[in-house]
């Protein structure tokens, strides 16, 4: 059966990761959402997203179709109930619908929004199922993901060998594919699996705790030191100190500075010395800016770091407060602590924003994506487009000031 994963209407409450990208193509644990879905069901899934993201990430719709809700993340019991679904039958989270299966006809109004899923008959699902509900699930569950992806990815596989100099601690939970470059480091499985992929680097001096996922062809550069869970996605280079962390695909961190319990979109830069504080001083709940609210709800973490929108940099020596959200394609430099909420678009620092165009947002965009062999296409840049036009709001300085003091 076709397989289609959708959008709910909570997606906006995972901006800004959500603003780039279908929520299922959020990296957690090893694998993105996506990729889980599509081993554990052995299929080629598509997306039900919001339309300006729907030609980078389109929907095939075929006679017999299941959509499953994109935040989900798989379990062998919500596996087992979602392939024992009927047509016009949907399984339930309380007031979520989980996966519903649709013919042609139903599925085609549903990625149109003609459909409503109240009209099918409705499975209540009875046991806790994992999902993201809000930008620091990722990083609260990520240990338990990387844990289920690497039984899923190394079952029944042996992993390489490595260099007399590498020292492995509990070598059975470290799976190390072909073509990595590892020399003096130190992984220890202890807490957690350790899972590199192929043609990644570790360099010497590297210390690395689990849960721990690397990328293919990344990085970790000279001493640096991982504190699991952390995943980094394919074609980074990372330094100095990172604890529970994610790092999407073609980001760099590679100088030394700390970040903690925080997730990092793709293509962003964090400048040498960037540090994110990741615990308040009072050892108060952390609160978090939420988009549609447009205010800072709580939630209910005592660590929380930083949540960075896709293409944003920082500069040297940034150091960003506990519980700050960067939106997509800000600059952020200078000295002092910069607010808890930068919006898209914003260029500055501690001493004040401005927006940062979208003509200087696709050459820099451009720039990195050449270094990377990839083209910064018509497609890459509606997407940022449209993203520049909807948080408009959020860059009128003086109102935002007001709501932040």
């Amino acid at each position: 059966m076709n397989v289609v994963l959708f959008d709910d209407e909570w997606r906006i409450n995972l901006l800004p990761l959500s603003a780039t990208r279908p929520c299922a193509e959020f990296v957690v644990g090893i694998l993105t959402i996506a990729e889980k879905w599509e081993k554990h069901l052995n299929a080629t899934v598509s997306y039900k997203t919001k339309a300006y993201l729907s030609l980078k990430y389109p929907s095939n719709i075929e006679d017999n179709n299941i959509f499953i809700n994109g935040r989900y993340l798989p379990d062998s019991a919500l596996i087992e109930a979602i392939k024992n679904l009927k047509s016009g039958e949907t399984i339930s989270d309380g007031d979520k619908v989980v996966a519903c299966v649709l013919n042609r006809a139903e599925a085609l109004l549903f990625i149109n929004d003609n459909y409503s899923l109240a009209d099918c008959t409705q499975i209540k699902f009875q046991s806790a199922l994992s999902h993201i509900s809000k930008c620091p699930d990722i990083f609260s569950l990520n240990g338990k993901e990387i844990e289920k992806d690497f039984e899923l990815l190394t079952s029944g596989k042996i992993s390489a060998k490595v260099n007399a100099g590498v020292i492995l601690i509990s070598p059975e939970k470290i799976f190390i594919e072909e073509g990595v470059s590892m020399e003096c480091a130190v992984l220890n499985a202890t807490s957690g699996p350790i899972y590199i992929a192929k043609n990644s680097e570790i360099m010497e001096g590297v210390m690395v705790r689990g849960p721990f996922a690397l990328g293919e062809n990344s990085q970790l550069k000279m001493g640096a030191k991982i504190y699991g869970p952390t995943t980094i996605g394919k074609h980074c280079k990372v330094g100095g100190e990172v604890n529970n962390s994610v790092i999407y695909s073609y980001s760099n961190k590679a100088h030394d500075g700390f970040i903690g319990n925080s997730v990092i979109g793709e293509w962003c830069n964090l400048g040498a010395d960037t540090n994110t504080s990741n615990l308040k001083n009072n050892y108060a709940e952390v609160k978090l800016w939420n988009y549609p609210a447009e205010k800072y709800l709580k939630t209910g973490l005592q660590f929380c770091g930083s949540i960075i929108g896709d293409h944003s940099k920082c500069g040297i020596n940034t150091m960003l407060n506990t519980g700050t959200i960067i939106g997509v394609s800000a600059n952020v430099f200078g000295s002092g602590f910069p607010r808890n909420f930068i919006p898209d678009f914003s260029w500055g620092g501690a001493h004040g924003f401005e927006t940062f165009s979208l003509a200087k947002a696709f050459e820099v965009a451009k720039i990195v994506y050449e270094r990377r062999g990839l083209e910064f296409n018509d497609i890459e840049k509606d997407i940022l487009t449209y993203v520049f036009n909807e948080t408009l709001k959020f860059r009128v300085w003086d109102n935002l000031i007001q709501k932040i003091v």
